[in-house]
């Protein structure tokens, strides 16, 4: 594992609230340039606002691939690759057995949590290994590892980030690493959204962020393929 002293360009997904926004306020903090996306308009104008460049924070749907395309060609021509690659952003059925899950938010799982990940490392990962070094971390979950009851899709996506993260570990040149990261519980609105009140048995974002980005950024290389649980 390498020193977090060196300044380093940070892209998150999903910095809208929950674990993105908290590892946003918590890598700024340390001192390091984070480029963010999210759908959520209000919430990009407030993160611009309260961090102006050379940190950016843009409007992009995870589910619209010519978006995500045109951001991260416009993200290496200002700033480079990024030496940290966090593949946050998410989504998770209403609680329903698969059978009553509709097709719509089936597909929204699928598009989000795997295909939205696929095109970020597809977009970013020319550059990072044209220089030769890297760290992808595709958050997964406790149910990307086993699985629950009514949260079917969501486990199928989760899965499916630990198997496509593992594959690309093996196919990355030398220098880089494609990492799955298990948060664990965190009450966060996608936790209230199955939990419901005993989502607030579980640490805030905000807490979890004080351990998990120190952790993050110690992350290099050597870590490639290894399927990691956040401190």
């Amino acid at each position: 594992m390498s020193g977090s002293t060196e300044h380093k360009l940070i892209v998150v997904t999903g910095v809208s609230r929950g674990l993105g926004r908290a590892l946003t306020d918590g890598f700024i903090a340390a001192g390091h340039t984070v480029a963010g996306v999210a759908r959520n308009r209000s919430a990009i104008d407030e993160l611009s606002a309260q961090y102006p460049a050379p940190h950016r924070f843009n409007v992009v749907d995870q589910a619209e691939p010519k978006e995500i395309a045109e951001w991260v060609a416009s993200v290496i021509a200002d700033k480079g690759a990024p030496d940290l690659l966090i593949n946050n952003a998410a989504t998770i059925n209403t609680n329903a057995p698969l059978w009553e899950v509709p097709d719509s938010e089936f597909s929204d799982v699928i598009d989000i949590n795997i295909k939205g990940v696929f095109h970020m490392c597809k977009q970013f990962l020319p550059a990072m290994i044209e220089r030769g070094s890297g760290v992808i971390v595709n958050l997964s979950s406790g149910w990307g590892r086993s699985v629950a009851a009514d949260v079917a899709p969501y486990c199928a996506s989760k899965w499916a980030i630990e198997g496509m993260t593992q594959a690309l570990a093996e196919e990355l040149p030398k220098g880089l690493a494609a990492i799955p990261l298990n948060p664990g519980v965190i009450n966060t609105d996608m936790l209230q959204s199955c939990f419901g009140s005993g989502a607030s048995h579980y640490d805030t974002a905000d807490s979890w962020a004080k351990t998990a980005v120190p952790f993050l950024l110690e992350l290099d290389a050597s870590a490639n393929g290894m399927a990691l649980t956040a401190p």
